[in-house]
């Protein structure tokens, strides 16, 4: 079978599939309790402001891009390259597919904590020990297996990767619903007094947290804020294997952003039912890896005592709530693991030249798959888990230095995205079966204040810890897009000397 007829195969994500995989590999339910934590109500209007300067825009410009492009294997690189060439595409996809390594490296150690809370109702990780291993080389052992086992599963097929980022949904769409209903239950036996007080308008607009009333730390959180809406361009990937991507791209994009957006707003006042921000939050030991978990020991402690059980049932019914939370956010987990470990690559390898690459590298298989890309991927993932996991304190300063080159790197790709819209959008050759922006003052008003937005949140992300006088962060942190920029140029350059050489050869 041709690569071409494999490219046709499996033609089964429909509209609500695509949604489903949209809300898993965006929203994150954790996104709310950190947000609270970081700012209390005075989050809200900051995930607004993304919401409508960044998530909105964004959605609709990769709805037109997506319905365009509907068979173009390449997601994001072939939008790009579609619109100011492949020069451009290669650098911005290279960065794009970069910060998303990265997340890889990261996640699948973080992804041990929700499943640890899960055994023991809180947070073990550091107290795991097998075969003489300490706690992070057995966290080490576990992220490679899982890289593995992910890898061979999602290798065999989108079904695969559907299946599993939908169930993914469905437990996103379960915790939430619980967290509605009990934060709601609560509100209405209070009265609609919430735990947080509400203090008139000024609650909304001061943040809680003394860390974050600065300007300059109030647009630290802006940045947050934006990324919590990212991942919309990792599902470009799949418009090939939609059954009618022309018109259930654009729709699954609208429908997603108004339900995550709304979603983000309405859980963070709802954590302010039953947390009261310093009582719960401002603790010693609460901090940005745990407070989903110690936020629903409290939800569910709360709603023990508000149906009338002692003290010690109480505990026990917050300790059942934790546990319920490290499951779902478990499989959270795992359903964006199944699409993320497989779009980035494909949208990678299949978009750029095919003879940049060996031919063995953008070979699909039976399933329609670039399994051999997809191994090399997980050969460099298991490298860098290795590395950190096994080379002692050193390997920590190497973890931290990788997240921090990763930081601006996720921004990065959506300037290439909103920058390259226009050209996009005013280029009459590109077929646009779904044209959102259709009055062009309007579209360059929204494409200008995506992209200064965009430009804001990379900018102060680099200045923060300048004015936090931390250099060594400020360092790793601007070196990040430009380390990754330059090996981008050098393996371009080397494929248009390639090319050159061809065609002397030829000539």
């Amino acid at each position: 079978m041709n690569d071409a007829e494999n490219g046709k195969t499996g033609k089964s994500i429909k509209l609500m599939t695509l949604i489903m995989m949209i809300f898993t590999t965006i929203f994150g339910f954790a996104n709310t309790p950190i947000a609270f934590m970081q700012m209390g109500y005075a989050s809200i209007i900051w995930y607004i402001f993304a919401a409508i300067f960044f998530f909105l825009p964004l959605g609709f410009m990769m709805a037109e891009y997506g319905s365009a492009f509907n068979e173009a294997k390449g997601g994001i690189y072939s939008w790009i390259e579609g619109a100011v060439g492949p020069k451009i595409a290669f650098i911005g996809t290279f960065m794009w597919l970069a910060s998303w390594e990265t997340w890889l490296v990261a996640t699948a150690s973080k992804i041990w904590i929700p499943f640890s809370t899960f055994i023991s109702g809180s947070d073990q990780t550091q107290t795991w020990h097998l075969w003489g291993l300490h706690s992070n080389q057995v966290i080490g052992v576990l992220a490679v297996l899982l890289i593995i086992v992910v890898t061979f599963f999602a290798s065999k097929g989108i079904d695969w990767i559907s299946k599993i980022s939908s169930f993914g949904g469905i437990m996103m769409v379960t915790i939430n619903i619980l967290f509605f209903v009990f934060s709601i239950f609560i509100l209405l036996k209070n009265g609609f007094h919430t735990a947080e007080p509400i203090n008139g308008l000024s609650t909304f607009l001061h943040s809680a947290n003394p860390s974050f009333t600065s300007p300059i730390a109030m647009l630290s959180f802006v940045v947050y804020a934006v990324f919590a809406y990212a991942g919309m361009e990792s599902m470009g990937g799949i418009t090939d294997s939609m059954e009618n991507p022309k018109r259930d791209f654009p729709r699954g994009v609208l429908i997603s952003t108004a339900i995550i957006a709304v979603l983000y707003a309405i859980s963070i006042f709802l954590w302010g039912a039953s947390a009261n921000w310093s009582q719960i939050i401002d603790q010693g030991h609460v901090n940005l890896g745990n407070v989903t978990y110690v936020m629903m020991n409290n939800l569910g402690s709360t709603f023990g005592n508000q149906i009338g059980l002692n003290a010690a049932g109480a505990a026990t019914m917050g300790e059942w709530f934790a546990r319920f939370a490290g499951f779902d956010m478990f499989i959270v987990y795992i359903g964006s693991f199944f699409v993320l470990i497989y779009s980035p690559i494909k949208a990678f390898v299949l978009g750029t030249p095919k003879d940049f690459w060996p031919k063995h590298v953008t070979e699909l298989n039976s399933a329609g798959m670039p399994a051999n890309a997809m191994w090399y991927q997980a050969i460099f993932v298991i490298i860098l888990i290795f590395a950190i996991a096994f080379g002692g304190s050193t390997a920590q300063v190497f973890y931290n230095i990788l997240t921090l080159m990763g930081n601006v790197s996720t921004a990065l790709p959506y300037l290439f995205l909103v920058g390259a819209y226009p050209f996009f959008n005013q280029n009459p050759k590109i077929e646009k079966p779904y044209v959102f922006f259709k009055n062009k003052t309007m579209m360059w008003i929204v494409t200008a204040i995506s992209f200064i937005v965009l430009a804001l949140s990379v900018l102060f992300t680099c200045v923060e810890p300048i004015l936090e006088h931390q250099w060594t962060d400020a360092f790793w942190t601007v070196s990040g897009p430009v380390f990754f920029t330059l090996i981008a140029v050098i393996l371009y350059r080397r494929y248009e000397r390639k090319k050159r050489n061809e065609r002397k050869n030829n000539a």
